[in-house]
């Protein structure tokens, strides 16, 4: 008896299914790409990315690239390839500023939706417990505590001082059983102090800033003093914790310029 051949249909991977959409290079990849993002076809602009990044690993735009693949992956919902492209961004680019906050942000919210799915997100939501920056920390708690998990607790009891943070984090421990430290909660009231002081004026300004715009003390700063600052081992970066871990009426860093002096104290 003749039986006619099957044809073996195999639905191709996501990559392999990316690959198969081959816009062109032109002038500016980078450029094309986030066009492509921008009318919402990612497969388009994961591909264009890739492309651009195999063609020139350590070309000028290689960590804007790197970034924005992820970023692509995320927003198309492919959490498992964007927690890995977020952390192939952060291994090979570890001084990128302007995108490192954000690549830690949304490789937490990666692994907090893959948790006991994709066996790596859960390890990967532990060791961001011990992240500088304390948003990607609590983040992190955030997500463990979903799933019951205790060790989200220290550094839910830090999230409680942080305005955006606060409430959550008390809900969060809450669930887990465990009772919020009231003596965090005050933290919320503190205040940066900068005292600027010229050096053809004697008297001394001060500007109160509150604790969530902490980023705002460096616009007051010149580059010398930013430099004097780094030079010191201070991250302006996380100035919110540094805040937080200090008495009130600390010191928290004085810098000096040929123009001026700043001291920055909190309140």
């Amino acid at each position: 008896m003749f039986l006619p051949a099957l044809a073996l249909l195999v639905a191709p991977s996501p990559l392999a299914a990316e690959m198969m959409v081959l816009p062109a290079l032109g002038e500016d990849p980078v450029l094309e790409a986030k066009r492509l993002r921008y009318s919402g076809r990612w497969f388009e602009a994961a591909t264009l990315y890739r492309r651009y990044l195999e063609a020139g690993p350590d070309g000028p735009r290689a960590a804007e690239a790197r970034f924005w693949l992820a970023d692509t992956l995320f927003q198309d919902q492919r959490w498992d390839e964007a927690a890995q492209a977020f952390t192939d961004f952060l291994l090979r680019h570890p001084d990128q500023r302007l995108f490192g906050k954000q690549a830690r942000l949304n490789r937490i919210q990666c692994w907090g939706i893959r948790q006991g799915q994709n066996p790596g997100a859960t390890p990967g939501l532990v060791e961001a417990l011990a992240d500088a920056l304390p948003e990607v920390r609590v983040s992190a708690a955030l997500q463990l505590a979903r799933k019951g998990d205790r060790k989200a607790a220290p550094a839910l009891q830090h999230g409680l001082g942080l305005p955006e943070y606060s409430e959550a984090c008390r809900l969060a421990l809450a669930g887990l059983g465990i009772q919020p430290d009231m003596q965090a909660l005050p933290a919320q009231g503190r205040f940066l102090v900068l005292k600027i002081k010229g050096r053809e004026r004697p008297d001394e300004v001060t500007i109160r800033i509150a604790l969530g715009l902490a980023r705002a003390v460096t616009s007051y700063m010149s580059e010398a003093q930013l430099a004097e600052l780094r030079k010191k081992g201070v991250d302006t970066q996380n100035l919110v914790d540094l805040a937080l871990s200090a008495p009130k009426g600390s010191e928290l860093f004085s810098v000096q310029d040929k123009d001026s002096s700043i001291r920055l104290f909190v309140e």
